[in-house]
Protein backbone atom coordinates (compact mmCIF):
# COMPACT_ATOMS: atom_id res chain seq x y z
CA UNK A 1 0.00 0.00 0.00
CA UNK A 2 1.13 3.48 -0.64
CA UNK A 3 1.41 6.81 1.59
CA UNK A 4 -2.04 7.92 2.95
CA UNK A 5 -4.40 10.32 1.04
CA UNK A 6 -3.19 13.91 1.11
CA UNK A 7 -6.95 15.27 -0.48
CA UNK A 8 -10.13 14.44 0.52
CA UNK A 9 -12.45 11.63 -0.13
CA UNK A 10 -15.08 12.05 -3.54
CA UNK A 11 -17.02 9.78 -1.50
CA UNK A 12 -17.16 8.89 1.59
CA UNK A 13 -19.42 5.81 2.94
CA UNK A 14 -19.92 5.55 7.09
CA UNK A 15 -20.57 1.28 7.28
CA UNK A 16 -19.61 1.83 11.27
CA UNK A 17 -21.81 -1.13 13.12
CA UNK A 18 -22.85 -2.71 9.94
CA UNK A 19 -21.15 -6.51 9.86
CA UNK A 20 -19.79 -8.27 6.98
CA UNK A 21 -20.66 -8.24 4.23
CA UNK A 22 -22.81 -5.08 4.48
CA UNK A 23 -19.54 -2.44 3.99
CA UNK A 24 -18.47 -4.38 1.12
CA UNK A 25 -21.93 -4.55 -0.36
CA UNK A 26 -22.09 -0.97 0.05
CA UNK A 27 -18.70 0.05 -1.56
CA UNK A 28 -19.75 -2.29 -4.48
CA UNK A 29 -22.82 -0.45 -5.22
CA UNK A 30 -21.29 2.99 -4.55
CA UNK A 31 -17.81 2.92 -6.04
CA UNK A 32 -19.43 4.05 -9.63
CA UNK A 33 -20.36 7.35 -8.01
CA UNK A 34 -16.99 8.69 -8.30
CA UNK A 35 -14.83 8.91 -11.40
CA UNK A 36 -11.84 6.68 -12.34
CA UNK A 37 -8.90 7.74 -10.35
CA UNK A 38 -11.04 8.96 -7.41
CA UNK A 39 -11.02 8.12 -3.85
CA UNK A 40 -13.89 6.66 -1.86
CA UNK A 41 -13.28 6.68 1.81
CA UNK A 42 -15.07 3.61 3.92
CA UNK A 43 -15.43 3.45 7.22
CA UNK A 44 -16.02 0.23 8.70
CA UNK A 45 -15.86 -1.44 12.12
CA UNK A 46 -16.11 -4.82 11.52
CA UNK A 47 -12.84 -7.01 11.78
CA UNK A 48 -13.91 -8.78 8.96
CA UNK A 49 -13.68 -5.59 6.97
CA UNK A 50 -9.82 -5.86 6.99
CA UNK A 51 -9.97 -9.26 4.87
CA UNK A 52 -12.82 -8.40 2.54
CA UNK A 53 -12.04 -5.16 1.54
CA UNK A 54 -8.51 -5.79 0.15
CA UNK A 55 -10.07 -8.99 -1.21
CA UNK A 56 -12.95 -7.00 -2.86
CA UNK A 57 -10.38 -4.65 -4.22
CA UNK A 58 -7.89 -7.62 -6.03
CA UNK A 59 -11.08 -9.02 -7.74
CA UNK A 60 -12.81 -5.65 -8.72
CA UNK A 61 -9.53 -4.31 -9.95
CA UNK A 62 -9.41 -1.21 -7.85
CA UNK A 63 -6.62 -0.14 -5.61
CA UNK A 64 -6.91 -0.29 -1.67
CA UNK A 65 -4.51 2.87 -1.06
CA UNK A 66 -4.91 3.06 2.39
CA UNK A 67 -6.32 0.49 5.02
CA UNK A 68 -6.29 1.38 8.73
CA UNK A 69 -9.17 0.03 10.25
CA UNK A 70 -11.68 1.71 10.15
CA UNK A 71 -10.68 4.04 7.37
CA UNK A 72 -10.57 2.25 4.06
CA UNK A 73 -9.35 4.76 1.38
CA UNK A 74 -9.88 2.87 -2.00
CA UNK A 75 -9.41 4.56 -5.43
CA UNK A 76 -11.47 3.45 -8.58
CA UNK A 77 -9.22 1.87 -10.94
CA UNK A 78 -12.01 0.77 -13.61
Amino acid sequence: MTEPPREVADQQLDCRGQRCPRPVIELARHIGDVEVGRLVLLLADDPAAVPDVAAWCRMRGHTLVRSAAPEFWVRRDR
